[in-house]
Order: C-alpha cells, then sequence, then structure tokens
C-alpha cells in the first residue's frame, strides 16, 4: 500500500548509508545556501513506497541554485553541492522540468520530498526502462491513479498514454 505522504525512513533497511547521509547532508547545504530542492530519482520512489536500491541522489531544484552567463551558459553556484563523499548529487531544474510547483512539497525527516505527480512526470518524461518500472511499481502500491492522470493532462499530455500504458501493464496478470 502506498503512503499517503513521503517517508524517507522507508529507505533506511533498502538504501546503504552512505547514499542517505549523501542525501541528508546534500539537502542540509542546500538548505544553508536558500536554494529550493525536492528529493526527486529512486530515493524519492522509495519513499513513496517502493524503495529499491540507488547509487546517487537526485534533487530538483531552482533557478537559485545556478548562475546565468552571457551567450546561454550556465553553471551551478559556489557552493551547491555535486558529490558528497563519493556520492553524485543530480539536480535537475524545476523550471526547465515545469515543475516550480514541485518546490512547496512534502518534508519528511528534515528532507523536502517532490508530490507524487511530479516524481511521477519526471519518471515519464526519462527514455530509461528503470523510470518506467519505478511508476509501474508505484502504480502496483496503489497511488492514486486519477490525481496523477489529470495532472499530467495539464503539465504535459503528451506523457498520458505513456502513463495509460504503465497503467495497463501494473494490472496486466493480476486480475
Amino acid at each position: 500500500m502506498a503512503p499517503k505522504t513521503p517517508d524517507v525512513s522507508l529507505l533506511d533497511d533498502m538504501v546503504a548509508p552512505r547514499i542517505l547521509d549523501a542525501m541528508r547532508i546534500a539537502s542540509a547545504r542546500l538548505t544553508d545556501l536558500g536554494v529550493r530542492h525536492v528529493l526527486v530519482g529512486g530515493l524519492a520512489v522509495g519513499a513513496w513506497g517502493y524503495a529499491r536500491a540507488t547509487s546517487d541522489v537526485d534533487f530538483l531544484v531552482g533557478e537559485e541554485a545556478f548562475e546565468h552567463h552571457p551567450g546561454g551558459l550556465v553553471t551551478m553556484k559556489y557552493g551547491v553541492p555535486i558529490q558528497v563523499g563519493g556520492v553524485a548529487v543530480d539536480l535537475l531544474s524545476a523550471s526547465a522540468n515545469h515543475s516550480e510547483d514541485a518546490l512547496a512539497s512534502f518534508r519528511s525527516d528534515g528532507v523536502s520530498v517532490a508530490p507524487l505527480e511530479v516524481l511521477i512526470y519526471l519518471k515519464l518524461k526519462s527514455p530509461r526502462p528503470k523510470d518506467l518500472a519505478d511508476v509501474i511499481e508505484l502504480i502496483r502500491l496503489g497511488i492514486e491513479r486519477a490525481a496523477i492522470r489529470a495532472d499530467l493532462v495539464t503539465r504535459s499530455p503528451e506523457l498520458v498514454e505513456k502513463w495509460d500504458r504503465a497503467v495497463a501493464d501494473a494490472w496486466r496478470g493480476e486480475e
């Protein structure tokens, strides 16, 4: 059963402690720098109920994490973490991902976690099979499918068909 809100403690027995430490340290540093951020990727999937091993930390971040230079060059602002203790910290731009609304999110164990609608959107947007597999596993947990679909219709209509296929795939052979 999918939790109603994300719970980072669900990761404790599934994810290596050094990854969880990197998540907490990077989140604290981003907070200190005034960078709005939410956990996404495999760790966020785990906080929403489908815990699996992962080797990095992914955050969706506000534009304040970046410096914009002439000619369209964008770099990270000084001090923004990209690695903690050898663990990669990947940062995705919220505005580039049509997800500024996600930056006001759920807090769990001191870490902000992306809303499920945004997490599903990012996973469906990815071409990687493991991201689609994450979506299917979350569907099997019993997430609110109608709300996710309604959000996709507004946020990214081109992903609705992929979502509908994922829902069908999640229940294939279960009925």
